[in-house]
């Protein structure tokens, strides 16, 4: 390969992120058939909900994939964050985004074999993969097996609160997800990033 080229996405990470796209694009449908009325529902009631089992138990095994994965492999480094300017490094970052793109300005934070992620895509990833998904995952368990909840928690309905945390997690998994996809078409060109996630190779 060019030097232009780092080898960024390793096969596992490669099919783990396929598998999770693909999960959580039908956890997002059918949840959203799910809490739809009949009438204007994607999916069949019965069906969206044996849909959105599967895929969530496909999601909860992919992410141990993620999780051991970024543990045992040089992988992890990527989504460490730095305390030393903590505000200041996603905010230069965000300027470049809603301005400084638009007008010829130089990424403030290019990509290396060092840096994979600029800082606000960096603290995106770790408060989603790391925050967002596992309460998606432990709050889907726990609807899985009611049983498991405590009836109240103060005056509240546990399960009507670990409802709420869910549908809340998923609602912003879901926003991530759309934003994720516009700022993967920000590159070379509109396609490069998506070819980057299949070959393994991403374009600097």
């Amino acid at each position: 390969m060019g030097s232009n080229k780092i080898y960024f996405y390793p096969i596992w990470l490669r099919i783990w992120h396929g598998f999770n796209a693909i999960g959580i694009i039908v956890l997002i449908i059918t949840g959203i058939s799910m809490q739809a009325s009949i009438e204007s529902s994607l999916i069949a009631f019965n069906t969206a909900v044996n849909l959105h089992n599967v895929a969530g138990i496909i999601v909860s095994l992919s992410y141990l994939v993620f999780f051991f994965g970024n543990l045992f492999t040089k992988n992890g480094r990527y989504y460490l964050i730095k305390i030393s300017g903590f505000l200041k490094r996603p905010v230069k970052q965000a300027y470049y985004y809603a301005w400084g793109m638009f007008h010829g300005m130089s990424a403030p934070y290019p990509l290396s074999e060092k840096r994979k992620f600029n800082p606000l895509q960096k603290y995106f990833y770790v408060i989603v993969m790391y925050m967002a998904v596992p309460l998606v995952i432990v709050s889907g368990i726990a609807l899985f097996f009611p049983e498991l909840i405590i009836e109240k928690v103060f005056a509240f309905s546990g399960i009507s609160i670990t409802a709420v945390v869910h549908s809340a997690m998923g609602f912003f998994i879901s926003i991530f997800l759309v934003i994720h996809l516009y700022v993967a078409s920000i590159g070379k060109s509109p396609a490069e990033n998506f070819k980057s996630i299949i070959s393994g190779w991403h374009h600097v």
